[in-house]
This record gives C-alpha cells, sequence and structure tokens, in this order.
C-alpha cells in the first residue's frame, strides 16, 4: 500500500513526551490512586490513569516502590508551594494574601498527611520543612502590620495553620480565614 493510501483517520502515534514530563506525568496521575488505595494500588491501575503501558512505567521507574517515593518526595518537595506563595496578587489586601497563603499550607498539610499515612515517611527519612522563603516576603511586604521578624512570623503562620489543620489534631479543619484571624489577633477577647 502506498502512502498516500493510507486513510486520514489512520492513528498516529503521540511523539513521546521528554523523559523528565513522562516522568512528572506519571506521578501526577497516580497521586490520587495512592492516596485512595494505599499499598494496594496497582501498578496496572497506576498505568490506565497515566495513560501509559505498565512496560512505559518500568522503563521509567525501576519498580512500584521507586516509583511510590517519587510520589512522595513529589509531594514534599516545597517549590511548587513557594511558587504558589509567591503567585497570590501583591494588590490584595494583606488580610486576603495571608488567608490565600493560609489555604495553601492546609491544602499542603492535607496532602502530605494522606500519602505519609498510608505509605510513611519518603526514603530520605525525617527531614525538617525548610523555612518559607516565599511566606516570609509576603509578610514582610507589610512590616508595620508585624510585631515579630517576618522570617519568625512566617514560621509561627505555618505552624498555627499545619497544627489547626492537621487531620489527626482536629477532626475539620477551621478555615483559612480563622486561622489566619488566630494569627493576626490571637484568642484573647
Amino acid at each position: 500500500m502506498s502512502h498516500s493510501s493510507v486513510p486520514c483517520s489512520a492513528k498516529r502515534r503521540a511523539a513521546p513526551l521528554p523523559a523528565d514530563e513522562r516522568r512528572t506525568g506519571i506521578i501526577e496521575a497516580v497521586l490520587p490512586l495512592m492516596i485512595e488505595h494505599g499499598n494496594m494500588v496497582t501498578t496496572r491501575q497506576m498505568a490506565v490513569a497515566a495513560g501509559v503501558s505498565e512496560g512505559t512505567i518500568f522503563n521509567v521507574f525501576a519498580d512500584k516502590d521507586e516509583l511510590i517515593g517519587a510520589v512522595l518526595d513529589h509531594v514534599i518537595d516545597q517549590e511548587p508551594f513557594e511558587r504558589s506563595i509567591t503567585a497570590i496578587d501583591p494588590d490584595l489586601p494583606f488580610g486576603q494574601r495571608l488567608v490565600r497563603a493560609t489555604d495553601l499550607i492546609q491544602q499542603r498539610t492535607v496532602g502530605i498527611w494522606q500519602l505519609v499515612s498510608q505509605f510513611g515517611k519518603p526514603q530520605g527519612g525525617h527531614r525538617p520543612m525548610p523555612p518559607s522563603e516565599a511566606l516570609a516576603a509576603l509578610l514582610a511586604s507589610e512590616p508595620d502590620q508585624l510585631r515579630i521578624p517576618a522570617d519568625e512570623a512566617a514560621g509561627v503562620l505555618r505552624s498555627l495553620a499545619l497544627a489547626m489543620s492537621h487531620p489527626m489534631l482536629n477532626a475539620t479543619s477551621p478555615s483559612a480565614e480563622h486561622v489566619v484571624d488566630v494569627f493576626l489577633n490571637g484568642v484573647r477577647a
């Protein structure tokens, strides 16, 4: 059959993704499955979620454990969190910026907890979270609103949001607005 007689509707294979993009795509696709199924998730389920074959998964990751470790590392990676904080509109009022930042902290807390409760700590073991430079910069943008240094205030806000939002410490997570109110105004009447 000549090339010109191939039907136009014939499926062509998509161009292969660069290795880093394929790896990231698989990690992001299997994350919800890992939260839902824990260690019971199968590589077949992972492949279907990622839209690839099981063989592709094993071309990218040595085994299921390596993929699970990569997902755990992805979830605790602070860089996406820092970018999200930096992306908060600086023209919003200070309180609204803090609410958006606190919402991001709460989402991160719950996301990490969901995975760690299913799989345990990442292979690197216990690593303290580094300070958030982006959160400190957000707070430093309004120095007249703070009575402590911005980097210290960032640590307090993050700790408060984590403690108030952690599923093992509270049955329901308070709103970001409530966390910010306690942060800015305390609990005194």
